[in-house]
C-alpha cells in the first residue's frame, strides 16, 4: 500500500513545481514586466534555452502524470507499470538537471542589460561576485531591476529543479520496490484469487 501511496504523493507534489517552473522561465521573458525587450531580443541568454518550459516543465510533467497512474489501480498500477515509472522518472531527473544546469548559467552569467550605452551581460565575469555588490547592479540601466529580477527567478527554478531531482530519485527507488515486491494492487488481485 505505501508504494502506491509514495507514488501519488510524488506525483501531487510534482505537478505545482512544473507549474512554477514554466511561469518562473514564461516571466524571465518580460523583464519588468515589458514586452519590448523580448520584441527587440533583449533577452538573457539563457532564458532562451526554456530551462523551465522544457526541462523543468514538460521533462517532468509527463513522468509526473505517469507516476500519478501507478498510484492508481488499472494498467500501470502493477510490476511493469512500476518499471516504467522508474524509466519516466529518470527522464525526469534529465529534465530538471537541464532546469537546474540552464538557471545555474543565468545567475552565473548575469543579466542582459543596457550597460555604458550598449546590451551586454556586464557580469559575465563576475565570477558570482556581482551577486554581494549590490551598488554594482546600478551598472544596468534598463530594464530596470533586471540584476534582481533575473537572479530571483532563475534562483526559484534552481530550487524547483532541485525538489524535482529529489522527488524523481525518490520515485526511482520507489519504483524498483514497487517492480521487486509488487504493489498493493497485485497483492489485491493475489487475495482475490
Amino acid at each position: 500500500m505505501c508504494i502506491t501511496k509514495c507514488s501519488r504523493c510524488i506525483s501531487a507534489t510534482l505537478y505545482p513545481l512544473v507549474l512554477l517552473s514554466i511561469v518562473c522561465n514564461i516571466v524571465l521573458f518580460f523583464p519588468g514586466g515589458n514586452a519590448k525587450y523580448a520584441k527587440d531580443g533583449h533577452i538573457t541568454e539563457e532564458v532562451k534555452y526554456m530551462g523551465g518550459v522544457i526541462g523543468g516543465g514538460l521533462l517532468v510533467l509527463v513522468p509526473a502524470l505517469f507516476i500519478s497512474l501507478t498510484g492508481q489501480q488499472g494498467c500501470c498500477g502493477n510490476r511493469f507499470g512500476m518499471f516504467l515509472s522508474i524509466l519516466l522518472a529518470a527522464v525526469g531527473v534529465a529534465g530538471a538537471l537541464y532546469s537546474f544546469i540552464v538557471a545555474l548559467l543565468g545567475v552565473a552569467n548575469g543579466p542582459l542589460c543596457k550597460h555604458s550605452g550598449g546590451w551586454t551581460t556586464p557580469f559575465k565575469k563576475s565570477n558570482w561576485n556581482y551577486l554581494s555588490d549590490v551598488k554594482s547592479w546600478r551598472e544596468c540601466t534598463e530594464p530596470k531591476n533586471v540584476v534582481m529580477f533575473n537572479t530571483g527567478l532563475f534562483v526559484t527554478l534552481m530550487v524547483a529543479s532541485c525538489v524535482q531531482v529529489l522527488l524523481c530519485a525518490i520515485q526511482m527507488i520507489n519504483g524498483l520496490f514497487g517492480c521487486l515486491c509488487g504493489t498493493s494492487h497485485d497483492k489485491e488481485v493475489f487475495k482475490e484469487a
